[in-house]
Formats: C-alpha cells, structure tokens, sequence
C-alpha cells in the first residue's frame, strides 16, 4: 500500500491544494518498507491529480482539501483521509498502528456539523464548510 502525506515545515501542509512536497510512503503490512519525497510543481489541479495518481498512491493522508480536488482524487480511486495535523512521521505511525483518529491529530474546526449538496441546502453548515463529522470517518461529499 502506498500512502502519501503533503509536508509543509516539517509538519502535514495545512491545504493539500497548495502543497508543494508530497511524502510517499510504500507499506508492507503495518511496517515501512520505502519512501521517497517529490515536489509537486503543477499548479492546476487536473495536473496535480495526474501526478499524484501516476505515483499509484493508494491513501492520501492530508490537512484540508477543496470539494473539486478532493472529488478529481477520490475519482481517480484514491482515498482520502482529511483533517488531520502534525508531524508527518507521528500520523504516519498512528495510522499504521490504528490510532490516528483517537490521538489528537484531527485539525481544529467544526464539529459534529454535516453539510449536504445539492438540491436540498438546508442542513447545518460550520462556518469552515466541512461536510462530515469529527469521527474519524472518511469524507463522503455525498452524505
């Protein structure tokens, strides 16, 4: 499994959308078997998606991340864990031993809000415009 975390001063990049280097990670198991670093130059989106898909990453693990990003990776097969804060080397080893969701890593925001799109606008929103509660639960865009 490949898994890939943006970094940004030695800490997860607070928006996936502008990062600038990626940290890819291949595991074996819940045990690290390679890494490497590149730096994502493309600025346009599609063209970040393309890159980062190219990588064959299989989890993306990141800070925030907008609705039409989020929805190019997710199409291209990629999962998405959002939300989450710190130092790239502690979630990376909270994720492989389970406990990423129950350690303090969620970013600060809203919480226990859902938002859902379309035709039907009018559940609660959070002022940050997130759209899945703080359980540690992949973000869906169409709950």
């Amino acid at each position: 499994m490949r898994i890939a975390i943006p970094v940004w001063d030695d800490k997860i990049s607070p928006v996936l959308d502008t990062a600038s280097k990626l940290l890819v990670v291949e595991t074996d198991g819940q045990k690290e078997a390679s890494r490497f670093e590149i730096y994502l130059d493309e600025r346009e989106l599609t063209r970040r998606c393309v890159r980062i898909r190219g990588m064959d990453v299989d989890i993306l693990i990141c800070g925030a991340v907008s609705r039409p990003f989020w929805s190019m990776l997710a199409a291209s097969g990629i999962r998405i864990i959002q939300d989450i804060a710190g130092h790239p080397e502690d979630v990376l080893e909270a994720y492989l031993k389970g406990n990423l969701f129950h350690s303090g890593f969620l970013m600060p925001g809203c919480k226990g809000h859902r938002q859902r799109y379309g035709k039907d606008d009018t559940h609660k929103t959070c002022p940050r415009g997130r759209t899945r509660k703080r359980t540690g639960k992949e973000f869906d865009p169409n709950f």
